[in-house]
């Protein structure tokens, strides 16, 4: 049997584009990893597939999180950056990027001018929708998945032991 291009080590960036060529020995080669690598590996192509359907919509993973946290209502900027797990700075380029596609909307808190709101758009109501859509549907995203809804939870359960505290 050739050797496979993943067999020494994960799998890099365009490897997926291999294992679509070859999917039945790299599916014999990949049945007898460790899970650890297959979730690893499992992150690093479905990332790649999911950035390539964000750039479509002319998002960013950063944008997409903070249209999430938006979809609720208006956040502060600060507020938002705390709940994307990043930076004002960071948060601030992202609003801007989000602003310029139209899909949020900032300004002044009516009840303390110094606080920036950030409100999503009907547009970005749109694109959040469609991402997920995407995300749920594609068969190379989660559509792949059995059952989308249990694969959720139990990547929620399995992310929420691993970063207790030891």
């Amino acid at each position: 049997m050739p050797r496979l291009l993943c067999e020494d080590g994960p799998m890099g960036r365009g490897d997926e584009r291999e294992v679509s060529r070859r999917p039945d020995q790299v599916r014999a080669d990949v049945d007898s990893w460790p899970t650890g690598r297959l979730l690893s590996v499992a992150a690093r192509v479905v990332e790649s597939r999911f950035d390539e359907v964000l750039d479509g919509l002319g998002l960013t993973h950063a944008g997409l999180i903070a249209l999430h946290h938006l979809a609720d209502g208006p956040l502060a900027q600060r507020e938002l950056a705390t709940l994307c797990r990043v930076t004002d700075q960071t948060m601030s380029r992202t609003i801007e990027r989000l602003n310029r596609s139209g899909h949020v909307t900032r300004g002044a808190d009516t009840r303390d001018r110094r606080r920036t709101l950030v409100e999503i758009t009907p547009t970005g109501r749109d694109v959040l929708a469609t991402a997920r859509r995407k995300e749920q549907e594609s068969e190379s995203l989660l559509g792949a998945v059995d059952d989308y809804d249990h694969f959720r939870r139990q990547l929620i359960t399995l992310i929420t032991a691993a970063t207790r505290p030891r």
